[in-house]
């Protein structure tokens, strides 16, 4: 006899429930699947109207981290905030890496992004430019960030392409970031020669795309590493160092980096200590090799207040000797153009000491430093301890 299997009623019922669900599953995926294609394209996020800085100091600046940013929203929402705090510039970060991702390509999207949003704010952009493409050292033992002198023309050409892309709308150029440190160039030995190299390369090329930009040598950090050291060069041997290669024909102005550690604004400066009017000792190195006429930017600066980092500040001293620094400059350092604070926010909290130097969280939420600068920048008035704003003021 022949025995034949069939199912129970209840397995048939079951069964038939697994067949509804798949099928019900199935239905949803196609209808959001429909809704992801035909949703409306996003709203347009520029502001209606051109944007206008409403600003008493014209050297109140600020340094954004805006390349490493996601959302669309997140740019508009701290340009905003650059605009609202009364700063008229921001140094922005432009990576050579994120434009040329493969050889003789460019791809200008995100920065053009960012250009768009800066511009409708009413912002001035400073371009800091660097950071080495993958493809450059392809198939060699590299680290990051490091650059063959055989590969200079190939930045030159970035610089260039760069300059004439944004000629008009961003005019002053700085060539990489802290030269006297090996880590910019991917822990190998610092050189003063070669760093004017890389200037005698990207200068007639960036004057040929863009007659009218401003190019800024530099960015120099603010160190007291000896000559010989494994990490880099203090900054003063540095320059010295870059003058007497003939640096001074390939740059327009000079960058630095100035901060301040736990000493107020005005404390002395030294060639064995780090503060604030370091910059003065720079420019006395300038001075001496007649480049009295070209205008300094200091491009990072500013004092931390974490409650645990040695170099820490109090969170009001960090606002007082903040205050206390763009009125010095104000009053006795003509040849400083801008004054930029590192930096507004990161894209992502870093958890650690770093985020103690910025004016507003990740999550966009205002620091007492950020509104004490903003009383500044708007033209407020110090009375002892109060801010007293002036006639017909903003509210």
């Amino acid at each position: 006899m022949t025995l034949t299997s069939r199912k129970t009623p209840a397995k048939q019922t079951v069964a038939r429930k697994r067949r509804d669900s798949i099928v019900v599953i199935i239905g949803l995926m196609v209808f959001l699947a429909l809704l992801i294609h035909l949703r409306p394209a996003p709203r347009d996020l520029l502001p209606a109207e051109q944007q206008v800085v409403k600003t008493a100091k014209g050297h109140v600046c600020v340094h954004t981290l805006l390349e490493n940013e996601v959302e669309e929203k997140k740019i508009l929402r701290s340009l905003e905030l650059v605009r609202e705090l009364g700063a008229a510039t921001i140094v922005q970060f432009f990576p050579w890496a994120y434009a040329e991702t493969r050889a003789g390509h460019f791809s200008w999207g995100r920065f053009d992004r960012i250009v768009r949003h800066t511009k409708r704010q009413g912002l001035r952009i400073i371009a800091r430019l660097g950071l080495v493409p993958d493809w450059l050292n392809a198939g060699e033992t590299k680290t990051l960030n490091t650059l063959p002198e055989a590969a200079f023309p190939k930045f030159a050409e970035y610089a260039a392409a760069f300059a004439a892309r944004y000629a008009g709308t961003v005019e002053q150029l700085i060539i990489w970031n802290e030269p006297n440190l090996s880590f910019e160039w991917g822990y190998q030995p610092v050189d003063p020669v070669r760093y004017v190299r890389l200037l005698q390369a990207a200068y007639p090329a960036i004057k040929g795309a863009n007659p009218k930009a401003v190019v800024l040598a530099g960015a120099l950090a603010p160190t007291l590493e000896p000559r010989g050291s494994e990490a880099g060069l203090n900054d003063l041997d540095f320059l010295r160092d870059m003058y007497a290669a003939g640096a001074s024909e390939y740059f327009d102005a000079l960058a630095i980096h100035s901060y301040g550690l736990r000493e107020p604004a005005t404390a002395e400066p030294a060639s064995d200590k780090v503060n604030f009017r370091r910059a003065e000792l720079l420019r006395e190195i300038m001075l001496e090799n007649g480049d009295g006429h070209k205008p300094v930017s200091i491009t990072e600066s500013g004092w931390n207040d974490h409650p645990r980092w040695i170099h820490a500040v109090r969170s009001s001293q960090r606002s007082a000797y903040t205050i206390e620094a763009f009125e010095y400059v104000q009053a006795n350092w003509d040849w400083v153009e801008q004054l930029c604070i590192w930096a507004l926010r990161y894209p992502a909290d870093l958890r650690s000491y770093p985020d103690n130097y910025t004016l507003i969280s990740a999550g966009f939420v205002k620091k007492p430093i950020y509104y004490a600068l903003q009383d500044y920048a708007r033209g407020w008035e110090r009375s002892a301890n109060l801010w007293l704003p002036p006639p017909e003021a903003d509210p």
